[in-house]
C-alpha cells in the first residue's frame, strides 16, 4: 500500500476485496489452501489472525486455542511451533486433512507482489516491543511492509506497533463507536454503525482514512456500501463478492 491521500493499491480498483482468513467457504479458514483459493479468485488483501507461539513463532490462526479448527487441544500460546505443526487444520474436512496451521512466513512465500496483507493482531504478546520489532522485520525481509496493514480490536496493540514502526499502517476494528477516531490509517466499524451513523465514511475520508465494514458476508448491504464510498470489502468468499461487483 502507498500514502497518496488515502492509503490505495495500485491497480487495484476500489473497494479493494479483503479475503477474510482467506476463502473460508471453499477451503479452512486460515490454511495456505484458503489463501491460495483466494490469491487465485483475484482478491486484492489477504486478511489473516496472528498468535505468537511458545518459542515465538507467528501463526496464521483466529482462535487463542487449537480446540476450534485443528484436530488439536489447548492454547496457542503454550505449544511450540513443532507441536502445532502435527496437528491438522482441517477444521474437521476430510479433503483438507493434510492442512496445517501454517506460519507468517509461510503465507509470505505464496503472497503475490501485487497482493496487499491485512494481519489482525490477537494477542496482548503484541504489546512487547520486542515481538513487534520481529514481526516487521519478517515483513520487511519478504518486501512486504509496505503493503501491509496491522489490524486489531485493541488499540493498545496497534499503538505498541505504531512506537516501533511509525509509519506501520493499522487499523482499529470497533463494535459500538459510532465515530472515526484518529491515530490509524484504516476503520473496520461494524455494519450497523455505517446504517446509524450515514456519514461515517465521508467524515473518515475527509481524515484520510480507509473504511472496511466488519461485515465477511457483505453482499446484502454491497448497494449500500458502494452508495457510501467504502475502501473495501471484508469477504468470507472473495470469489462470489468480486463476481457481485461485476469483475468476474
Amino acid at each position: 500500500m502507498a500514502v497518496e491521500g488515502r492509503w490505495t493499491l495500485p491497480g487495484r480498483q476500489k473497494p479493494y476485496v479483503m479475503a477474510h482468513r482467506g476463502n473460508q467457504v471453499l477451503c479452512p479458514e486460515n490454511t495456505l489452501a484458503a489463501f491460495r483459493m483466494a490469491i487465485e479468485q483475484g482478491a486484492d488483501i489477504l486478511e489473516t489472525d496472528l498468535h505468537l507461539t511458545a518459542d515465538g513463532a507467528f501463526v496464521c490462526i483466529h482462535d487463542a486455542t487449537l480446540d476450534r479448527t485443528t484436530d488439536g487441544q489447548g492454547p496457542v500460546a503454550e505449544k511450540r511451533l513443532a507441536e502445532i505443526r502435527a496437528c491438522s487444520a482441517s477444521y474437521g474436512r476430510p479433503e483438507f486433512a493434510a492442512e496445517r496451521v501454517p506460519t507468517l512466513q509461510d503465507l509470505l512465500a505464496i503472497l503475490p507482489p501485487d497482493v496487499a496483507l491485512a494481519l489482525e493482531l490477537k494477542s496482548d504478546a503484541f504489546l512487547d516491543p520486542e515481538a513487534c520489532r520481529r514481526l516487521v522485520e519478517a515483513l520487511e525481509q519478504a518486501g512486504a511492509r509496505p503493503r501491509t496493514i496491522a489490524l486489531s480490536f485493541s488499540m493498545e496493540r496497534l499503538r505498541a506497533l505504531k512506537k516501533v514502526a511509525p509509519d506501520m499502517g493499522v487499523g482499529w476494528i470497533t463494535l459500538s463507536h459510532h465515530w472515526p477516531v484518529g491515530g490509524v490509517e484504516m476503520l473496520g466499524p461494524h455494519p450497523r454503525i455505517l446504517l446509524r451513523n450515514p456519514f461515517y465514511v465521508l467524515l473518515a475520508h475527509r481524515r484520510g482514512q480507509l473504511v472496511c465494514p466488519l461485515d465477511p458476508a457483505p453482499l446484502p448491504r454491497l448497494g449500500y456500501y458502494r452508495l457510501l464510498g467504502v475502501d473495501a470489502l471484508l469477504a468470507d468468499d472473495p470469489g462470489a463478492v468480486r463476481r457481485a461487483l461485476g469483475r468476474g
